[in-house]
């Protein structure tokens, strides 16, 4: 059976990695939900942080996959009790339809969202939160008329886990043995 995981692909920080990244995903005909790239807690080490609803046995497979690759040091899969994630969106609407008091406002506030920039065309209002979460406030705020919109990839924690420098320790005394 399908499920949603988070892959936390750790590399090293050099061009055309992401593109090879997402080539092992391809060969396997396996859809990206989400994909997020930043530094890692350890300097010089990037992290993927990717979403896919696969079986898991898939899941497993293509992590060895990933970890054949040389500048990828570890890879790791999480089911969604494993980890602790958000997602942030960005809405623009225009600024005719937020009035003090006003439904728009109340609908913003009702979604523990807020107001990051006021312009006189337009609101831009941010919400961080779950996928479903983010796409709740789209529905309400779309008869508003939604200028523009956009929202991030998946990033996460994972709960229980070693830290990061404990495995690459762990890599490179196998390297030396």
């Amino acid at each position: 059976m399908k499920k949603t995981f988070t892959l936390s692909v750790f590399t090293d920080n050099k061009a055309g990695l992401l593109h090879r990244v997402t080539t092992g995903f391809t060969k396997r005909s396996i859809n990206i939900e989400s994909l997020t790239v930043s530094e890692s807690e350890v300097a010089g080490i990037h992290r993927y942080t990717i979403v896919v609803n696969l079986e898991e046995a898939q899941v497993k497979k293509l992590v060895t996959a990933l970890e054949k690759q040389i500048e990828v040091h570890k890879a790791f899969y999480h089911g969604e009790e494993n980890i602790v994630y958000q997602e942030i969106a960005l809405y623009k609407i225009p600024s005719g339809v937020i009035t003090h008091g006003g439904l728009a406002e109340k609908i913003v506030r009702q979604h523990g969202a807020r107001m990051l920039a006021a312009e006189p065309e337009f609101t831009v209002i941010e919400k961080t939160g779950y996928q479903n979460e983010i796409e709740a406030l789209y529905k309400e705020l779309e008869p508003f008329r939604i200028l523009e919109f956009v929202r991030s990839g998946r990033v996460a924690i994972t709960k229980p886990m070693k830290e990061l420098k404990e495995y690459l320790e762990e890599l490179e005394l196998a390297a030396g043995n």
